[in-house]
């Protein structure tokens, strides 16, 4: 297991490092703009990067199986935060949505933790409970319980994009169990019909789902940011324009070190570029797939699966809203969006997986 290890920890170091080079890249005209330093994003991802290395290191060596005794309090605490945040004058609200705990210039998101505790709860009830999971009131009912609990509590922030993740994980965790495949068509239903109703209630939902159809119906409202990001795209052709020489990021593509950095590593490096970027994305989570898959350790197999398809879904899910193929969610792409806590949660999954590795014969 030593060269699966190796070759995730390469590939995650490797992510890493090019996500802080193109949060320097797609900021460093707005920051000097906004901050007077053209540097201004690029330290505080740095400064989070580093913390985030020495979190994966630290996790890499704490034997993973403490999860499992523990992952009752996790989710308890992860309850706890979730619920703190809501508070007025505990939680601070960015971008409309009362999700973070602000310190200084910095914030905390509660909501990005809880995918970690979440995915450990899951795979400890999982590998628990792994002969009821093909009853639907014994086995899969009481976690989806759960499940939707927490995804209440973040829809309250609001936070569409992240609850989308975490449920989408945890269903994908589900569904590699015991579990008989008739439930989730039921799932299916269930979960579009909420899914429209949330949309409906929400007057921006609603106007993403309009300029996700047609973005032209309102080119400098809703659907600016999709046909700016698109105008990024484009142009990048086989090779793109070179490091540093996005257009786009000239204050036509609104922020775009967040959500839409993937435009700017489109623009930059082109067709090629985001072949290398798949590439390395899709070998990290073929490794931990077999890490998954070869481990003897029914706890240790969901755990991996469910923090490596965690992150995996989150980077296809990001990716298609930014070519059009699904409407806005707000949704980071990992190791390269600006963010302190989707990195340190995204370096902090690697930790635990390469844990297992180490305690996987």
């Amino acid at each position: 297991m030593k060269k699966h290890a190796y070759i995730i920890k390469s590939i995650t170091v490797c992510l890493a490092l090019f996500g802080l080079l193109m949060v320097y890249s797609s900021s460093s005209i707005w920051s000097e703009y906004k901050f007077g330093d053209p540097f201004y994003f690029f330290k505080h991802q740095g400064l989070f990067l580093l913390i985030g290395l020495l979190g994966m290191f630290i996790l890499s060596k704490i034997n993973y199986k403490l999860y499992y005794k523990k992952a009752n309090w996790i989710i308890l605490i992860c309850f706890l935060l979730l619920g703190l945040v809501l508070i007025p004058g505990i939680g601070t609200i960015r971008n409309g949505s009362r999700s973070w705990f602000g310190i200084g210039s910095f914030g905390i998101q509660p909501s990005e933790f809880s995918k970690i505790g979440l995915i450990i709860f899951v795979a400890k009830y999982l590998a628990n409970n792994e002969k009821e999971m093909s009853s639907f009131k014994k086995g899969a009912l009481p976690i989806l319980i759960v499940i939707f609990l927490f995804f209440g509590l973040i829809m309250l922030e609001p936070d569409f994009g992240t609850g989308m993740v975490i449920v989408g994980s945890l269903i994908g965790m589900i569904f590699v169990s015991n579990i008989h495949l008739n439930f989730f068509a039921y799932a299916a239903v269930t979960g579009l019909s909420g899914m429209a109703a949330l949309i409906i209630a929400a007057p921006y939902r609603v106007a993403r789902i309009i300029s996700y159809l047609n973005p032209w119906s309102d080119p400098l409202g809703s659907g600016f940011q999709i046909i700016q990001s698109l105008f990024a795209i484009g142009p990048g052709g086989l090779f793109g324009h070179g490091f540093g020489k996005s257009i786009q990021k000239h204050f036509y593509l609104p922020e775009p070190q967040t959500d839409f950095i993937f435009a700017i590593i489109s623009e930059e490096f082109g067709f090629m570029g985001i072949i290398i970027l798949t590439t390395l994305y899709l070998t990290l989570f073929y490794y931990v797939l077999k890490v998954s898959l070869i481990s003897s350790d029914l706890f240790a197999k969901y755990l991996a699966f469910g923090l490596i398809f965690g992150i995996m879904l989150q980077t296809v899910l990001n990716i298609s809203v930014v070519i059009g193929l699904l409407p806005v969610t707000g949704v980071t792409l990992p190791f390269f969006s600006y963010g302190g806590s989707s990195l340190l949660v995204s370096l902090g999954s690697i930790g635990i997986i390469l844990n297992i590795c180490k305690n996987t014969k």
